[in-house]
């Protein structure tokens, strides 16, 4: 496929960016950027997604152009993902395109959303729009940008993200449970990035027990706190927890049927889910995702211990590790997570490298496991 024009190529560079401003916005809407050039080639306006229930990449974008005293017609549209053809929480966007007069739709990857799935396109070139879906470097930045979003609509589940601070030699803790804090300041900055983008933040019993952790993001700027999760299969959290009271909401999966301590922590405001158990009597995590997914959560921010790590790696839960390495050596401590022992090499859990950054005086690593992303 030819290079597009620089006017062109310039539209779809600022739609990406736009897109990446939805970020700790959106959810669970998909992040999605729409540029607007005119048929002279002039660029009018770019806009992204509000938050849900607001406006959409192109009729934000189609908002900002008109206020600007410019006519969209004739214009073409550069949008980072198939505009929605159904009512949602908003009209659709393809309307407001067609509505607007617009002579061409340009399209970095169509919707995974069963309702829209190739519908908007149809939509558009009924009504007479010449519509081109790209792909390529673009239309993979705009699904990796929405991993979470894609997972969700094609694999009933959200994209589980499992983040951790460990030593040199593995350890996220000392023995007696010390682990503030194994990184330096930008490392724990940039975690509250990543923790920004997910719909939940997950941790189990034992981190509550042990770290009384928030988990809310406060390093920085967020207009969305994600919901927090807590896996406590036998409901021993105690209501005073302080991850049940930053700002957002608090929900605790168990298979406890203990009444007053439900009664308890409904007196907080928190939701407990009645979770099914797997066969070592468990919550079964398969189950939390499915249910988290149909809460409509898109990414999944994991910050857990050792136990419930090598549970959910154990079950094939994680589709990518977010790993701080710190240049200490702790000797002795608490592991990454619990999955052996093994028998032999070829019993390992194996991933690949996505990426690699010093952030500060440490290192981040992001890894997943072979053609996970392949769905």
């Amino acid at each position: 496929m030819p290079a597009p024009d620089p006017v062109e190529a310039a539209a779809r560079f600022k739609a990406l960016q736009a897109a990446e401003r939805a970020v700790g916005l959106s959810d669970p809407n998909p992040r999605v950027g729409c540029t607007l050039i005119s048929s002279r080639g002039e660029i009018l306006a770019t806009g992204h997604t509000q938050q849900a229930g607001g406006r959409h990449a192109e009729v934000e974008a189609l908002r900002i152009a008109r206020e600007a005293g410019h006519d969209p017609r004739g214009a073409t549209a550069f949008v980072t993902l198939e505009p929605c053809s159904h009512h949602g929480r908003t009209p659709p966007c393809c309307d407001a395109l067609i509505d607007a007069g617009l002579a061409r739709v340009v399209v970095a990857v169509g919707d995974p959303n069963p309702r829209v799935a190739g519908q908007g396109l149809a939509r558009l070139r009924a009504a007479g729009i010449a519509v081109e879906v790209v792909g390529g470097e673009w239309g993979a930045a705009s699904r990796e940008l929405n991993i979470g979003f894609f997972s969700r609509m094609q694999r009933g589940r959200p994209w589980v993200r499992m983040k951790v601070a460990a030593s040199l030699d593995g350890r996220t803790a000392l023995d007696n449970g010390a682990s503030q804090w194994i990184t330096g300041e930008a490392a724990r900055t940039d975690g509250h990035a990543w923790r920004r983008r997910a719909g939940a933040v997950l941790t189990g019993i034992g981190t509550v027990r042990d770290d009384d952790p928030r988990l809310d993001v406060r390093l920085v700027p967020t207009q969305h706190q994600p919901l927090r999760v807590v896996v406590d299969s036998r409901l021993e959290i105690a209501p005073a927890a302080r991850v049940l009271h930053a700002p957002g909401s608090a929900l605790v999966y168990t298979t406890s049927d203990d009444k007053e301590r439900i009664a308890a922590l409904a007196n907080e405001r928190v939701e407990v889910v009645r979770a099914p158990a797997d066969t070592s009597g468990k919550t079964d995590l398969a189950a939390l995702l499915a249910d988290l997914a149909r809460r409509e959560v898109n990414e999944l921010h994991v910050e857990a211990g050792e136990k419930l790590n090598g549970s959910l790696l154990r079950a094939g839960l994680v589709d990518e590790l977010l790993l701080y390495i710190a240049p200490r050596l702790f000797g002795p401590g608490r592991g990454i997570a619990a999955i052996g022992p093994l028998a032999s090499l070829a019993d390992s859990l194996d991933f690949e490298m996505v990426d690699v950054e010093r952030i500060g005086a440490d290192l981040r690593l992001r890894l997943r496991p072979p053609g996970r992303a392949d769905f």
